[in-house]
């Protein structure tokens, strides 16, 4: 324990002799140099955190926690509505609905189309829906209500699919399908495109540049009309009451149902961009953790002069008793002081930085790429707790040579010293 005593001598060395009070340069070089490592520490594994956060968020705007797919070819669902009150049945499960996926090409009728998956899903049903895409439109809805009587019912795009083909609310749109039994013909042995028109009644923004840039949602029955499934769907669509245990939800649902049935979750479908985020994480972590151990070197040598510099007066402290443990004290809470004083400010720093970054989108980046249109932070309690420990640890492990080496003086050799 560090007495009193030793705290008072500790403060008194790390002030300059000739400006009382005030931090002298060498301290506020070391107490920088921990600021800065674990600022950047902060702020590094935040993105990351954020990164993970935003896009588990968007995937999850259009994809479900779980899907309940078959084996084989086709990857449709026959008797759906059997497997619908089976899984709804199932404790855990807060919603699930039919769906239809496939894909198609769309166009407005200029010189322009575009390759999209459709998505086909029930109108929103409230509470029992299973996204959150009706909460994302900022134009129209997801009831699908047309009011022209030459198309076959609505459609919702994304905002950047309706910038590029011109499409706007009341506009009309032609999707291609090369699928279905009713695309086939027989005399020529190939497949022939169907054409079929629809009204846009709602233009919807998720922030996840896969979804607002590829996808064409439709109601379940139209979308089955497209694909040719007739009454048939391509699975079922299930929200869990606890999305992080989708995996072993499904694994467990799979089995209830019995083959020929299958699950798909959100983890797994994913699973080598979190992955590859997870690992990002640890080593930006372990890189950026370097300068807090450089910071350490730094008070290492900052204590070194610091002893070098107070010898006579160690010396004399010896001389009137006092212990050579209670010198290693005063040598140790100096380096305690510097650390927590450093990590502290570096710990608040990062995170209203981090907060400021997030909440003002100061750092746009490319969607396309990224999937998010700009750099997220977010920070975890844990995280938080991790850097502040691990940066104390490092604070209170660097003075431990200066200390003994202090401890260890002959009090005659040190009142000589000059």
């Amino acid at each position: 324990m560090i007495g009193t005593l030793e705290l008072r001598i500790a403060l008194r060395y790390l002030t300059s002799r000739r400006s009382s009070g005030l931090l002298s340069f060498i301290t506020v070089i070391a107490v920088g140099g921990v600021f800065v490592g674990v600022a950047a520490l902060m702020l590094v594994l935040g993105v990351m955190n954020g990164l993970q956060s935003d896009l588990r968020d968007k995937i999850l705007v259009g994809s479900p926690h779980l899907r309940v797919l078959t084996y084989g070819e086709g990857l449709r669902l026959d008797d759906w509505h059997r497997v619908l009150d089976s899984v709804r049945a199932t404790r855990g499960v807060t919603a699930a609905a039919p769906f239809v996926m496939t894909q198609a090409g769309v166009t407005t009728g200029h010189d322009y189309a575009e390759g999209v998956v459709v998505y086909g899903i029930e109108p929103d049903t409230g509470r029992r829906a299973v996204t959150t895409f009706a909460q994302h439109f900022i134009k129209g809805d997801l009831s699908f209500r047309t009011t022209r009587p030459d198309v076959e019912g609505g459609v919702a795009l994304g905002t950047r699919l309706a910038g590029k083909i011109s499409a706007y609310i009341g506009s009309v749109v032609t999707l291609v399908s090369f699928t279905g039994r009713s695309s086939f013909n027989a005399s020529a042995g190939t497949f022939v495109p169907q054409y079929h028109r629809y009204e846009v009644t709602g233009i919807f923004d998720t922030g996840m540049y896969i979804y607002d840039d590829s996808y064409v949602v439709l109601s379940r029955s139209a979308a089955q009309r497209l694909a040719g499934l007739d009454t048939a769907v391509t699975g079922i669509e299930v929200q869990l009451a606890d999305p992080a245990h989708a995996r072993t939800f499904g694994a467990a649902l799979e089995t209830h149902l019995g083959y020929p049935y299958r699950s798909m979750d959100w983890q797994t479908q994913n699973g080598a961009l979190f992955s590859a985020l997870q690992l990002e994480k640890l080593t930006m972590g372990l890189v950026v953790f370097l300068i807090c151990v450089v910071a350490a070197f730094n008070v290492v040598g900052m204590l070194t002069m610091v002893v070098r510099d107070k010898t006579r007066e160690i010396g004399i402290l010896l001389a009137m008793g006092l212990r050579r443990a209670s010198i290693r004290r005063v040598f140790l809470a100096q380096g305690v002081l510097i650390g927590l004083t450093g990590t502290v400010l570096g710990a608040v720093t990062g995170i209203i930085v981090g907060v400021m970054v997030n909440q003002g989108r100061w750092i746009p980046i490319d969607p396309s790429i990224y999937f998010v249109d700009h750099l997220p932070v977010h920070f975890q309690t844990l995280d938080i707790l991790a850097v502040i420990a691990a940066s104390l640890l490092v604070a209170t492990l660097a003075p431990l040579f200066p200390a003994f080496r202090a401890g260890d003086l002959e009090p005659v050799t040190a009142i000589r010293y000059e």
